[in-house]
């Protein structure tokens, strides 16, 4: 079978937004949003790889137009043989994603997919983000990691940079800052997500791992120790945005170092044939660009 017949939502969009040639009618013959008709027509362009519409009027291309005959042959076959095609309700989706990566990269993105695929009933669930760690019964999952992982198939949603950051009262009294040996002595909170020994390998810098201050398991949580005074975390610049941006974060230094790591998307083999978990993966990289 051919894995890019494109799905029967974005084949039941074209009929109808052919028919109606207005979105909002169209929109309301299939009970979704006129956002969710526009990235069908999208997806389905994709998957052909020619145009449907002119889009000014919803009047068809020459290739949409034999295309259109087509669906609408297809659709008449399976609405005379009802009995053959298998009523199902919306597709369920498990994603389980580290703290920070779901509430500061995630959350705010989430109803452009809940809008733009309403047949898709998402669960999304917080997975403690050290390494290898899965959490149970979730279809696709996002690691942060090396993306040396034998046990699932994956691919790198997004690498980062990262620099130490502190609270502008706890850099007024600590302070200044000009060179990077300027923070031998201080409290540099610590975490098994993003080890010191990074920074200190690129600044040529013969530290060893800092052992005294506080530890913490997610990358929320140190940023909200540094902006409540604790110490200098060493935090990923796209995760620490909301802090830096509201000012509660200030930068020590100009320059930034590749993190030794990233996060996956990680699946099981053979999770990638539903359509569902195809759609949220490719949906969730363009996202993230």
């Amino acid at each position: 079978m051919n894995p890019r017949i494109p799905p029967i939502q974005c084949l039941l969009t074209f009929e109808a937004l052919a028919r109606h040639k207005n979105a909002t009618q169209a929109a309301a013959e299939l009970c979704v949003t006129p956002s969710a008709i526009s990235h069908r027509i999208r997806q389905l362009e994709q998957v052909l790889g020619f145009k449907l519409f002119s889009r000014a009027d919803f009047s068809l291309t020459a290739e949409g137009v034999e295309y259109l005959e087509d669906v609408c042959e297809g659709l008449r076959a399976l609405h005379r043989r009802p009995s053959s095609v298998a009523l199902t309700g919306p597709k369920k989706l498990r994603v389980a994603a580290p703290p920070t990566f779901a509430r500061i990269l995630l959350m705010p993105k989430l109803r452009q997919f809940i809008e733009a695929y309403p047949e898709i009933n998402l669960s999304l669930q917080v997975s403690i983000a050290l390494f290898d760690v899965q959490a149970e019964d979730s279809d696709l999952t996002i690691r942060f990691g090396s993306g040396r992982y034998n046990d699932v198939e994956h691919s790198c949603l997004l690498r980062d940079e990262v620099t130490p950051l502190a609270s502008p009262s706890w850099v007024r009294e600590n302070g200044p800052f000009y060179n990077t040996t300027d923070l031998r002595g201080m409290p540099m909170l610590r975490s098994a997500l993003e080890p010191w020994r990074t920074w200190f390998d690129a600044h040529n810098l013969d530290w060893p791992e800092p052992s005294e201050a506080s530890s913490f398991n997610d990358t929320g949580l140190v940023c909200d120790a540094a902006s409540q005074g604790l110490g200098v975390g060493l935090v990923r610049l796209k995760l620490a945005a909301p802090w830096i941006e509201n000012g509660q974060l200030v930068r020590l230094f100009d320059h930034n170092v590749s993190s030794a790591y990233a996060h996956y998307l990680c699946w099981q083999t053979g999770t990638m044939e539903r359509w569902e978990c195809a759609t949220f993966a490719d949906w969730l990289k363009k996202a993230l660009v």
